[in-house]
């Protein structure tokens, strides 16, 4: 079983996903810190000094040791700008990728050694 998990763990596909999911972690920070840091400050600013992270709806008021019970929709504004930056960046990616591709595919290959010894002699015979 160790032995199956091994190959499995160590094919290609396997790694290159465990990399791509590190990246996408640190790049999901980055963007977020850009959202929070960044971006909401001078929006709030111009929308009148409003502080996304603090916009809620309050349900039900703090009481004692009970905390207020709140929607807090601001979060979610914050969340929505991160995931649109985010799948903006990798649209971006992914559409400079697939370019890197179609120009890969449209370059001419040269023919096999075989094939270009098989037309040579197929020239001498004909002379």
């Amino acid at each position: 079983m160790f032995e199956e998990f091994k190959k499995f763990a160590m094919r290609g596909n396997v790694v290159d996903l465990a990399v791509g999911m590190v990246i996408g972690g640190a790049f999901g920070k980055i963007v977020s810190s850009f959202v929070k840091d960044v971006l909401t400050p001078p929006l709030g600013l111009l929308m009148g000094g409003v502080d996304f992270s603090q916009l809620s709806i309050i349900l039900k008021e703090a009481a004692g040791d009970q905390a207020a019970v709140t929607i807090n929709y601001g979060v979610f504004i914050q969340t929505i700008v991160d995931f649109t930056i985010v799948a903006f960046a990798i649209f971006i990616v992914v559409k400079a990728m697939n370019s890197m591709k179609k120009k890969e595919e449209a370059a001419p290959s040269a023919p096999p050694k075989q094939e270009v010894l098989l037309e040579e002699i197929r020239d001498l015979l004909k002379k």
